[in-house]
């Protein structure tokens, strides 16, 4: 801690809040405006102010040597174990996740961080009484770090008595450690950037990025920025975000999950905007097609990479039924992916490598990538991403108890401090916990009805309760039980789902349950 926490890197952090947590907290306040705004009836559109950007002709700068191919991505927390098995995954890129997949334990964040310094300068290992982990022989994925996004703070680093903004702090400590070493490797500093909602939140950590390497003496253009497209306001800034990080954009993300909890999120009290059970909404709905299709084309005609979504699976060990369905899944997701023009995708989980590499390997064949290929005859409209009343399916009582559970058992694990779940052979986090825990608000503010015609109530999300924390405690036994935060977990549930009020991210409502 004392190597990750030194007064230097302290000094370096401390100073990207003084000057770019003012405009950030600005930013956060645009968002609120633009939520009353769509609750009042506004609606969502491409902007008039930038359609100059839109028309322009202007391209991403060309991508470094390491990032050239990214056919397949691994995903994962930084843990020191899950760090070693995604170096050794044999996947082109590992995504180290110190949002979504990480929980802001402080342990966690500076744990995190070391595991990262040890993990470029290739010296990381791990002894457990089982196993010891360590490097094989590579050739090892281009790191590519995700921090927190804008909305989130960090308490336990306070800059002028506040608290310091999360984002700036994953930022700030890794590049601080690592830069000039990745660039000494043969790599650089590479992002993932999360849950904006505008260009004008890509235009800050534009700035950021900027002042950093000049603070450092790194060469400005050195850090490149891989953006998720994940709420639906970006989805209609997808060019703007790719201009306002020009000197340092890599490529565009659907970020498929947290995309659809930012629909629900942004018309929770729209009645025509209900989405069917969580696992009813795939990819193929007429409203992610027009979301991935714009993806692709606009990143392709700006010479910028599209990375497709997350395959979820977590294989079984012990069900080979359940195995086959799942990755006959799996592999129709990644065929409609390379299919579509992506660059890469994906997984989230080592065994699921293979599986992505041979589909894109058969489309790429012996070019890194598909930038050439334009999608020129892709036209979307607002309309199109917005029509979620064509989605096939319904509300149905098992969804709503999938729901339900789901939300309980990844909160009562994230308060003791684990972000990545595998949970019914999905790997769950944040994103997909969201969802959970917001369709069930929407269900009961709307009114929703089961088929059978009974209303979802917070009365009979209470029974439900009942019922699933029962079968969970009769699964794990009295002893896992009495060890366990599912008492905590439940009134955060309760607090996200039931409350009159809707939260704008558990996990920000579940920060101060944590050390």
């Amino acid at each position: 801690m004392t190597e990750i926490l030194s007064d230097e890197a302290v000094a370096f952090v401390a100073d990207l809040n003084r000057r770019f947590r003012p405009r950030r907290n600005e930013l956060l306040e645009a968002r609120r405006q633009r939520h009353a705004e769509i609750a009042a009836g506004k609606s969502l559109g491409f902007l008039a102010e930038t359609a100059d950007i839109r028309a322009a002709e202007w391209s991403a700068p060309p991508a470094p040597r390491d990032l050239q191919d990214r056919r397949v991505e691994i995903t994962g927390p930084t843990e020191r174990k899950m760090t070693i098995n995604a170096l050794n995954s044999g996947a082109k890129v590992w995504l180290a996740d110190l949002e979504d997949a990480n929980t802001p334990h402080w342990h966690n964040v500076v744990d995190g961080q070391q595991n990262l310094y040890d993990a470029i300068r290739r010296t990381i290992t791990l002894e457990t009484p089982a196993k010891t982990y360590e490097l094989g022989g590579g050739p090892y994925p281009t790191i590519v770090m995700r921090p927190r996004g804008w909305h989130l703070d960090e308490r336990h680093l306070p800059v002028d008595g506040e608290p310091a903004v999360g984002a700036l702090v994953d930022f700030g400590l890794y590049f601080f450690h690592n830069a000039k070493e990745l660039l000494d490797r043969g790599s650089g500093p590479y992002f993932y950037l999360p849950k904006m909602e505008s260009h004008r939140e890509a235009a800050l950590w534009n700035d950021v990025f900027t002042y950093a390497q000049e603070a450092l003496g790194i060469p400005v253009g050195t850090i490149r920025a891989t953006v998720l497209i994940e709420t639906i306001p970006a989805a209609f800034e997808m060019e703007e975000i790719l201009h306002a990080l020009r000197p340092h954009i890599s490529g565009l993300n659907a970020g498929r999950w947290d995309y659809l909890f930012s629909i629900i999120k942004y018309f929770r009290d729209n009645p025509s905007m209900i989405l069917p059970d969580r696992a009813s909404v795939t990819m193929t709905a007429p409203f992610m097609r027009a979301y991935t299709e714009l993806l692709v084309s606009t990143c392709h005609r700006r010479g910028a990479f599209a990375m497709g979504g997350m395959a979820a699976f977590i294989p079984s060990r012990r069900d080979p039924e359940v195995n086959e369905v799942a990755l006959a899944k799996v592999r129709e997701d990644k065929e409609r992916e390379a299919g579509d023009g992506f660059d890469g995708s994906w997984v989230a989980h080592p065994d699921l490598v293979p599986v992505c590499q041979e589909i894109f390997d058969g489309v790429l064949r012996d070019q890194p990538n598909q930038l050439a290929r334009q999608r020129p005859e892709v036209r979307v409209t607002a309309e199109q991403l917005l029509d979620v009343a064509s989605t096939p399916g319904e509300v149905t009582e098992a969804g709503l108890r999938s729901n339900v559970s789901v939300a309980l058992q990844y909160l009562e694990a994230w308060l003791r401090g684990n972000g990545a779940v595998a949970i019914n052979n999905l790997m769950e986090d944040a994103a997909t916990a969201e969802i959970s825990r917001s369709q069930v608000w929407q269900w009961i503010h709307n009114g929703v009805r089961l088929p059978d015609g009974t209303e979802i109530t917070a009365d009979l999300v209470g029974r439900i309760e009942d019922e699933e924390l029962a079968q969970i405690r009769e699964t794990i036994g009295d002893e896992a039980w009495t060890g366990s935060r599912f008492d905590d977990a439940r009134k955060l549930f309760e607090r996200v789902a039931l409350a009159d009020d809707f939260a704008d991210f558990l996990t920000t409502a579940a920060y101060d349950s944590i050390d």
